[in-house]
């Protein structure tokens, strides 16, 4: 037999019995009725329930800002499926969760990063956020001196949700024609390629669509330089904007700042991974 070794698991408080998201579930649930109704339906007593109520009413203590250089901001639901977004923002360079703001409006987010100094805001030179439309006004109001970037994965999200549907309204809706399309062309086996080349010859506008697609992902792999970048991305966006209107669009309005990745290649692998 194999030796048996205790996991702690960080979404469990060993001290208590419950999960965190059903600790938030409770809390929550007390916020909009009272600890004596949620008992009852939890069939918990009312000092558990007033005591997890207490543990996530308490000030989270987070990292203090030691003068990071690059954030990333970003937004999750706390629950999938809901909208209870909260704000993330992640040291970069270093990989460390700095603050999480119970909002994602942006008055709220501009009060929270008030109170960090000012002179440890001015010193952050860049800054990866999504394309939402609140994010530009954060970061020019809390971060004077940095430059604003979308990273790749982002802009391809875009692209290929778009993709996505146009394949359906063509009609190849076969099982795993998603997946095919969505892949990165040279990444995928022999097998699957030759299953991919079925599916493109079913329409000719989606093989166009796909090979748009295939080539923003070549100018994210080959282009080292911002002057270099900047020239591929106009060039593709000439016929990009007859299959992808939207996408087309939005990287347009956002071409300054999508650009800028080419400066320093940073990834969002780090927020990604503090989210999930």
């Amino acid at each position: 037999m194999f030796p048996i070794f205790p996991v702690q698991l960080y979404f469990i408080d060993w001290r208590r019995c419950q999960t965190s998201r059903y600790q938030e579930y409770i809390y929550q649930r007390v916020k909009v009725t009272t600890v004596m109704q949620v008992s009852r339906e939890e069939n918990l007593t009312e000092n558990q329930v007033q005591s997890i109520f207490d543990l996530l009413s308490a000030p989270i203590s987070k990292k203090k800002w030691d003068r990071p250089k690059r954030l990333s901001i970003d937004e999750i639901s706390l629950r999938k499926g809901h909208k209870d977004f909260v704000t993330v923002i992640s040291d970069i360079d270093t990989g460390e969760l700095l603050e999480v703001i119970n909002s994602h409006k942006q008055d709220e987010i501009i009060e929270t990063l008030a109170g960090i100094d000012l002179e440890v805001r001015e010193g952050v030179t860049e800054v990866s956020i999504d394309m939402w439309g609140g994010y530009p006004l954060v970061v020019e109001k809390m971060f004077p001196n940095a430059q604003i970037f979308y990273v790749r994965f982002h802009v391809m999200q875009h692209v290929n949700r778009e993709l996505n549907k146009l394949r359906r309204t063509v009609g190849v809706t076969e099982r795993g024609s998603k997946y095919l399309l969505l892949s990165i062309g040279a990444y995928l086996d022999v097998e699957d390629q030759e299953k991919l080349k079925l599916i493109l010859e079913q329409s000719p506008c989606l093989n166009i669509a796909y090979q748009l697609k295939e080539e923003l992902g070549s100018i994210y792999e080959t282009s080292k330089t911002l002057k270099s970048a900047t020239r591929q991305l106009k060039k593709w966006l000439i016929y990009a904007k007859l299959f992808y209107q939207q996408s087309a669009q939005m990287i347009s309005s956002h071409l300054e700042g999508i650009c800028n990745y080419f400066i320093s290649h940073a990834t969002s692998g780090v927020m990604e991974g503090i989210n999930n």
